[in-house]
């Protein structure tokens, strides 16, 4: 039996690997985007995993600190730790801000985490961990940071005194950890121009400045300098305990919101990044089609180009079934070409993609499979062309 599909391959193997390599790159983007949309879930992830935290209590009616804004007093984790079932709570801040190096600038989430307790970074990969109550830093490899490098938050420097990996927000910006009261100031803090004009507003007040009053003006100057909030509190459930339960008990008495792992993972995956999931989901969907009709077109085109020699395979007495088994063929072959060459591509380049891109063997394996079937589906038009050639075309009726 004569091998149509192959025999073609062979006498047009330049077109084929061509078309083969295209059709590689495109599919290399489409495994890439889905690699992205899976970056995307595990950055959200990996900011629960690296909070080490079971329970977030945030501001009353809101869904933060990650999706919206919360602001609390900083001593609400004193109250927390009495609850039963509460092993430990620690305030934190999470400032998504520009952070400067010289003339640099590197978009960076600022986490502002007490020592020793939850919102502390796991591990390190060099370097120590926060030990002085100001101005000392533990960043992210990602950001480019150093040890030793002095790094600008606001109106302080900072040294870089250790280094850390993957600790990313939901956004896949890097994080960059530095003492609680430093990150309170950086975040809430006015900056000096705005502080002189409060200070002259509230002294021409005579409400607030009252000559029988010594210190008031005063007092109320100080604190406009000062402040207690924080954007959420981090609790660890102790060993047994459910924190199901911990936080329906928060939600009662201490008129906050309090959100358990699954509730926390369900608005960072479900609803902050679930615009982005369909926007991903749109190009994926026009890129399979457009997939679709190149392989339709280069077979097609083939087709066309053998239009005699299949001419002369009916007139053998050939069988259609046979005809079109051939067509196919050669369309899963162009597929598989495509799938190994987009699979490796894809591969090569994630690594230097600013969004962390995350590729599955599972995805891998679903994408193998729909590359086969568009291209079995992209077949069908050069296949009833095959079919319908008239076998006296053979002779050059």
């Amino acid at each position: 039996m004569i091998s149509l599909a192959g025999r073609d391959i062979l006498h047009s193997w330049s077109r084929f690997v061509l078309t083969g390599v295209g059709l590689g790159l495109l599919i290399g983007v489409t495994l890439t985007m889905a690699g992205v949309y899976r970056g995307m879930v595990d950055d959200a992830r990996a900011l629960l995993n690296n909070s080490g935290a079971d329970v977030w209590v945030v501001q009353q009616d809101t869904q933060g600190p990650y999706a919206e804004s919360s602001s609390i007093h900083d001593d609400v984790y004193r109250s927390l730790r009495a609850l039963p079932g509460v092993s430990r709570a620690a305030s934190v801040t999470y400032l998504t801000m520009q952070v400067r190096r010289g003339d640099t600038e590197v978009r960076a989430m600022v986490v502002g985490f007490e020592p020793g307790q939850p919102g502390e970074p796991g591990y390190l990969v060099a370097g120590r961990q926060i030990t002085r109550s100001h101005y000392e830093a533990v960043a992210d490899v990602k950001t480019g940071f150093r040890l030793g490098d002095s790094l600008r938050i606001r109106r302080h420097d900072y040294r870089v005194v250790g280094l850390t990996r993957r600790m990313v927000s939901s956004g896949g910006d890097p994080m960059v950890f530095i003492p609680l009261k430093d990150a309170q100031e950086a975040q809430f803090l006015k900056d000096n121009d705005a502080i002189l004009g409060e200070r002259a507003r509230t002294a021409a007040n005579p409400a607030l400045n009252r000559p029988g009053v010594p210190g008031l003006l005063e007092a109320l100057q100080a604190s406009q300098t000062a402040n207690r909030s924080v954007n959420a509190v981090l609790v660890q459930v102790a060993p047994g305990g459910e924190p199901e339960r911990v936080a329906r008990e928060i939600r009662r008495w201490k008129h906050l919101q309090a959100y358990t792992r699954p509730q926390m993972e369900e608005i960072l995956v479900s609803k902050l990044i679930a615009t982005s999931a369909r926007q991903i989901g749109m190009f994926l969907v026009i890129l399979a089609i457009v997939s679709a009709a190149i392989v339709a077109f280069i077979i097609y085109t083939m087709t066309l180009g053998k239009i005699r020699e299949i001419a002369v395979l009916k007139l053998i007495g050939t069988r259609n079934r046979t005809i079109a088994g051939m067509i196919l063929q050669q369309a899963l072959g162009l597929g598989l070409i495509g799938f190994m060459v987009g699979k490796t591509a894809a591969t090569v380049w994630a690594p230097f993609f600013p969004k962390y891109v995350l590729l599955e063997p599972g995805d891998a394996a679903r994408g193998l499979l729909v590359v086969m079937l568009i291209c079995a589906l992209a077949s069908t038009l050069a296949i009833r062309v095959a079919l319908r050639v008239d076998p006296a075309t053979a002779m050059g009726a």
